[in-house]
């Protein structure tokens, strides 16, 4: 069994700045393959950007790319999302999400295991 934990949503301006964190118990973190999406009110969950169990290679969708980067620890079981330049479509609930097998596609029904998600909030 995996658990991961979401922090670091808040409010912010639009143009701002937050970085959102995941921590993971397990201890093959290392091994997972790791995506975040997100969740506006009404719309469905969509594929935000992964990250390869080594952080060697991070894919990003177009809306974020640019903007947003993926960043890992291993060694603390943590990813990371750094979101720069919110834009008010950025608010949405934010979730990790961890992948076991390493597929790593842009496609919720591949990962294995959720957090809670963490609400982020750009205001303009």
């Amino acid at each position: 069994q995996v658990q991961l934990v979401e922090s670091g949503g808040g409010l912010v301006q639009a143009g701002g700045s937050l970085r959102l964190s995941c921590t993971a118990s397990g201890r093959t973190f290392s091994s997972y393959t790791m995506g975040w999406f997100r969740q506006a009110p009404g719309k469905d969950r969509e594929f935000v950007g992964v990250i390869t169990w080594s952080g060697g290679s991070t894919y990003y969708a177009d809306s974020v790319k640019g903007r947003f980067t993926i960043s890992r620890d291993n060694a603390e079981n943590t990813v990371y999302l750094q979101m720069n330049s919110l834009k008010a479509e950025d608010t949405a609930v934010y979730y990790c999400a961890a992948d076991l097998h390493g597929l790593g596609v842009p496609r919720t029904s591949v990962y294995d295991y959720w957090g809670q998600g963490t609400q982020v909030t750009v205001s303009s």
